[in-house]
């Protein structure tokens, strides 16, 4: 497959540009936040992103989706990074859906599937537990009883985990804590008895929450796979979610950085373009580079999962992606704040939304530095 867009998919690209530019504006996450909207995204707005198919397009048609590949929701994500639009498309899509299609039995795929394609099921995975990325670092508990399970334990900046109809709970049911083995994921409804979720609010106004686990029973067809073997299914979901947030990133980068250039050609001083000094062309040059390789890498990474190559390609590629997204992102949007100068800091200007979504984008799954070491040892060093 080649490293490029079809027909297709640049159609999609293009009415995905349109659709964001015109019902996601970054106007409408500032009035979210503004007016503490309880949700956090707009449910009309995803209502259509829903009719449009978004969260239908990675599935196979025998789960009600568009078979459409990861590449076709890539595209999507990365306009919607754009305007860095309020939705359940990263949460609920790319991380949730990815680890009921990945772990689920037939039986919960052709249960949910479909829902989640029709808009009907919003899904957050609860996985965190400290103040850092640590996916196997997990404390909380599912001892086995004769009926199912009982889950105890604290999760962290949980995606979507206050609007999400079920989390996906990632428990130790056997093996030491930071050991791969003895991981199960679990289905469990947000309103479960013993479920507790605190909406926390971040700097970049994602959707995030807290959320603590008191004896929440659960039935053994809450059990998603098979026990104390989901760090597999949990190590693939991750890494195409990585790929998803990467594909998100790129699209903030590529919208700060032509907000910047735009600023550069408009802004004058004695009595000239700011664009037009020499030092500013090359700070300018110098990310249009790095946005570049930016563009490669999450191309190349979604054709990877599209051609389902080997699992450990597509770790390096997953890895080599964010780590390089996230870099580019922070270059990006801090010098798009200098380059605004003073206005830049305002909170009434828009340019500052940019430099939050980079700083906690970047921590999701894994920062610059957790990927570099992960990419080296994936290369055996």
């Amino acid at each position: 497959m080649a490293m490029i867009l079809n027909e297709e998919q640049t159609m999609l690209k293009d009415s995905a540009k349109d659709f964001c530019a015109t019902n996601a504006p970054i106007a409408q996450l500032r009035k979210l936040r503004d007016e503490e909207n309880p949700d956090g995204f707009d449910r009309g707005t995803w209502g259509s992103m829903v009719e449009l198919g978004w969260a239908a397009i990675p599935w196979s048609e025998d789960h009600g989706g568009l078979a459409f590949g990861y590449k076709g929701l890539g595209v999507v994500t990365e306009e919607s990074g754009r305007t860095l639009t309020a939705s359940p498309l990263y949460a609920s899509v790319w991380v949730g859906g990815t680890l009921i299609n990945l772990g689920g039995s037939d039986e919960q795929k052709a249960e949910l599937l479909p829902q989640l394609a029709a808009g009907e099921l919003l899904l957050a995975l609860a996985l965190e537990e400290s103040h850092k990325h640590d996916p196997y670092g997990i404390q909380t508990t599912a001892s086995a009883k004769e009926d199912g399970y009982v889950l105890d334990g604290n999760k962290t900046f949980v995606l979507d985990g206050h609007v999400a109809d079920k989390l996906i709970v990632a428990a130790r049911t056997s093996g030491e804590v930071g050991s791969r083995v003895g991981i199960s994921l679990f289905l469990v409804d947000r309103e479960a008895n013993g479920v507790s979720v605190t909406r926390t609010i971040m700097a970049d106004s994602r959707n995030a929450a807290n959320v603590k686990l008191d004896a929440v029973k659960v039935g053994n067809d809450a059990l998603l796979g098979t026990a104390d073997t989901a760090a597999d299914t949990l190590d693939q979901a991750l890494d195409i979610a990585r790929i998803g947030l990467s594909a998100e990133m790129l699209g903030g980068i590529q919208e700060c950085f032509e907000r910047t250039v735009e600023y550069l050609k408009e802004r004058k001083q004695f009595g000239v373009a700011i664009g037009s000094f020499q030092a500013l062309k090359h700070r300018a040059a110098d990310m249009f580079c790095e946005i570049e390789l930016s563009k490669s890498c999450v191309l190349e990474a979604l054709t990877a999962l599209d051609e389902q190559r080997d699992r450990d390609e597509v770790a390096k590629l997953a890895s080599l992606a964010k780590a390089k997204v996230g870099e580019t992102y922070n270059l990006v949007s801090r010098e798009g704040i200098q380059m605004h100068g003073g206005i830049g800091m305002t909170d009434e200007f828009d340019i500052g939304f940019f430099i939050k979504r980079a700083a906690v984008a970047e921590q999701t799954f894994g920062d610059v530095n957790f990927h570099r070491n992960r990419y080296g040892e994936l290369e055996g060093y």
